[in-house]
C-alpha cells in the first residue's frame, strides 16, 4: 500500500496473467488481473491503477475498442499486446493512444523493460504539466479544486487539507454513493500521495468529518457502512475549473 506502480494486466489467457503477474510483482511492482474488459472497469473502479497491459484479442469488448475508451477517460499509461504479425492492429492501437506494444510471444523480462520506460515517460509528462490545468468537483455546496488542493465551503471559505485529507477525500469523490471498504480506500489515498498515512482510515475519516459535518457525531456525508467501511453520499459534479 506504498507508492510502488500498481500494473493491471488484462489478458483472457489464465497463464499469461498468471506468468506476468507474478513475474512482474518479484520485481517490485504491485499487480492486479483482469480476464476481459468487465473485470478490467471492476478493478480501475475500486483501485489506482498506475498503467495498464492490454491484450488486443478479448472476449467481448475488444482491446482497441477498450484502449479507445480508456484514452477518452484519462491519460493512464497503456502498453498493448499483440499477436506477432497483426502490424496493422498495432498501429491502429497507437493511433488510439496506447503508449507503447508487445508482441506475442514475448519475454516477461522486455515487457517490464516497456513498463518502466512508459511510466518514466509518464512521470516526466505529469511533472512538466502546468499548473493551470485542473478541475473543480462540487458536492452539496462544496467545492474541492483539484489543482490547488483546496476545499472550499459552501459560504465560500477555504479549508486547509492535509496531503492525507486531500487524497481521502478525492477517492471518495470520484467514487459517490458506493461502499468503500477501509483497504480499498488506503490503496486509492496512499496512491495518489507519496507521503503514507500516519495514521489509520478511521481517523483521517473522523478528521475530514470534523471539517466537512454539521454534527460529526451524525455524519451525513460520509456514512459508516458497519462491517464494509464508508459511503461518500452527495451527488457529485466536475467541471475544467476556468473562470
Amino acid at each position: 500500500m506504498d507508492g510502488t506502480p500498481h500494473i493491471l494486466v488484462v489478458d483472457d489467457h489464465r497463464d499469461i496473467r498468471d506468468l506476468v503477474g507474478k513475474f512482474l510483482t518479484k520485481h517490485g511492482l504491485r499487480v492486479s488481473t483482469a480476464g476481459d474488459g468487465s473485470e478490467m472497469h471492476r478493478v480501475m473502479a475500486d483501485h489506482r491503477i498506475d498503467l495498464v497491459v492490454l491484450d488486443l484479442m478479448l472476449p467481448g469488448e475488444d482491446g482497441l475498442s477498450l484502449c479507445r475508451s480508456l484514452r477518452a477517460e484519462s491519460a493512464i499509461p497503456i502498453i498493448m499486446l499483440t499477436a506477432m504479425g497483426e502490424e496493422t492492429d498495432r498501429i491502429v492501437g497507437l493511433e488510439m493512444g496506447a503508449d507503447d506494444y508487445v508482441a506475442k510471444p514475448f519475454s516477461p523480462r522486455e515487457l517490464l523493460a516497456r513498463i518502466k520506460a512508459v511510466l518514466r515517460r509518464a512521470q516526466g509528462a505529469t511533472a512538466a504539466a502546468p499548473a493551470e490545468e485542473r478541475s473543480l468537483a462540487h458536492f452539496a455546496g462544496w467545492t474541492l479544486d483539484l489543482g490547488r488542493h483546496d476545499l472550499h465551503r459552501p459560504d465560500g471559505v477555504v479549508l486547509p487539507l492535509s496531503k492525507g485529507e486531500y487524497s481521502l477525500l478525492l477517492a471518495f469523490v470520484e467514487r459517490p454513493k458506493r461502499v468503500l471498504s477501509r483497504d480499498q480506500l488506503l490503496d486509492l489515498a496512499r496512491g495518489r500521495s507519496s507521503v503514507a498515512f500516519d495514521r489509520s482510515i478511521d481517523t483521517q475519516v473522523s478528521r475530514l468529518r470534523r471539517k466537512m459535518e454539521d454534527d460529526p457525531g451524525n455524519p451525513t456525508l460520509i456514512k459508516t457502512v458497519w462491517g464494509d467501511g464508508y459511503m461518500f453520499t452527495a451527488d457529485v459534479t466536475f467541471d475544467d475549473g476556468d473562470p
